[in-house]
């Protein structure tokens, strides 16, 4: 959609705190009713932007882990790694880091805080598929594993301590020892 694309690029270039409605709407050639009438406020075309672009993410996290490797720490640890590097890689989630990691929050809301797209989206595919891998784990233990990936991983995307690949590794780590000690 014209509209999603012109946000993004606007986003991109300068970040969502200087992104307007009217700015919007003129890049992408339409009216600002328009806008308004299909989002219903900035917060709404900010929500519908986020939810494009995490579903376009997910779904190259889903190419990752499904089938995956079949080793699965390799498999979880370039799952992660995916999302790690995704901060560089993508235009809009550098622009949202980045503007986090300077203090402005305007659109990190939405990937960190409010449940969905990020987290409910992101559990869920970690939860089914550590399912898959360990189906002799409690269904709540899997689902704590996938809460304790995401948003570790979250963490590191936004506050990185060290590179990627060593981060990765030690998440994918963590969280497979988690299943394998308990019950």
């Amino acid at each position: 959609m014209r509209v999603l694309d012109a946000a993004r690029d606007l986003t991109c270039d300068a970040g969502w705190d200087q992104v307007s409605l009217s700015a919007v709407a003129t890049r992408a050639g339409v009216s600002r009713p328009s806008v308004y009438k299909e989002f219903g406020s900035r917060a709404g075309l900010g929500r519908a932007l986020v939810i494009r672009e995490t579903q376009e993410f997910f779904a190259g996290l889903g190419d990752i882990l499904h089938p995956g490797l079949p080793d699965t720490h390799a498999s979880l640890e370039a799952a992660i790694f995916y999302v790690l590097t995704q901060a560089d890689e993508r235009p809009f989630v550098r622009a949202v880091v980045a503007a986090a990691r300077e203090g402005s929050d305007s659109l990190l809301p939405y990937l960190t805080a409010r449940a969905d797209p990020v987290f409910d989206t992101g559990q869920a595919l970690l939860r089914d598929w550590l399912g898959e891998r360990h189906p002799a784990r409690g269904e709540q233990t899997v689902e704590d594993a996938a809460d304790i990936a995401v948003r570790m991983t979250i963490s590191h995307l936004i506050l990185p301590d060290r590179a990627p690949r060593p981060t990765a590794r030690r998440l994918a780590a963590a969280v497979l020892k988690l299943l394998e000690d308990s019950p």
